[in-house]
C-alpha cells in the first residue's frame, strides 16, 4: 500500500505598495483556500517584498488520482480568488510505501 504527497508551489505576482496590503491579499486567499480544500498551506518566502511571494499547499492521500485532482482545483481556487497573478507554479506528486506500519 502507498501514500501519495502532493506539493504545489506558486509566486503570487500582487499590485501591493506596501507590506500590509500584500498580506491583506494573500493571506485571506491562504485561508479560504483551507477552509475549501484540506490542505496545509504557508507563505514561503519574499515575505519582505512588495510585488511577489512564494506560497505552498500539501495534501496527502492514498489516491493518486484524488490527491493530484484537488491539488489541481485547489491551485485554480488559489488563482482565481486573489488579486494577484500566479506567475509561476509547480506541481508534485510523491509516493511513499507503507508496507512497514501494515
Amino acid at each position: 500500500m502507498k501514500a501519495y504527497l502532493g506539493l504545489y508551489t506558486a509566486r503570487l505576482e500582487t499590485p501591493a505598495r506596501s507590506l500590509k496590503e500584500k498580506r491583506a491579499l494573500i493571506k485571506p486567499a491562504l485561508e479560504r483556500l483551507k477552509a475549501r480544500f484540506p490542505v496545509s498551506a504557508a507563505r514561503l518566502y519574499g515575505l519582505d517584498a512588495w510585488g511577489y511571494e512564494v506560497v505552498g499547499f500539501t495534501l496527502l492521500g492514498n489516491d493518486p488520482g484524488w490527491v493530484e485532482e484537488t491539488m489541481r482545483a485547489a491551485a485554480r481556487f488559489l488563482a482565481e480568488t486573489g488579486g494577484f497573478q500566479v506567475a509561476l507554479e509547480e506541481f508534485r506528486l510523491e509516493a511513499f510505501e507503507l508496507d512497514g506500519l501494515l
